[in-house]
């Protein structure tokens, strides 16, 4: 038996760059206060507000954020790397 065939083409590449700038996005877009703290959608929603704005949601979200470059980066390396050169 074979391995079965991992496409390598273009919708690869954009999968994984599509996956690493989400995860670039989710890293800083908490700790950019114009944009999370200024957000529309919370005026109306103070306690929602105070979930949103605290350390631990915006340390959740870039964790998230962190844990998708990193899988991106590894999903480059197994496209990059031939499979007999993997270890």
């Amino acid at each position: 038996m074979h391995e079965p065939h991992h496409g390598h083409g273009a919708t690869h590449v954009l999968s994984i760059l599509s996956s690493f700038l989400v995860g670039l996005i989710l890293v800083f877009v908490p700790w950019w206060p114009s944009f999370w703290d200024s957000n529309f959608l919370l005026p109306p929603h103070p306690t929602l507000r105070v979930i949103l704005l605290s350390a631990f949601t915006r340390g959740a979200v870039s964790g998230l954020g962190l844990v998708n470059v990193l899988l991106a980066l590894h999903d480059a390396k197994q496209l990059l790397i031939p499979p007999g050169d993997r270890t």
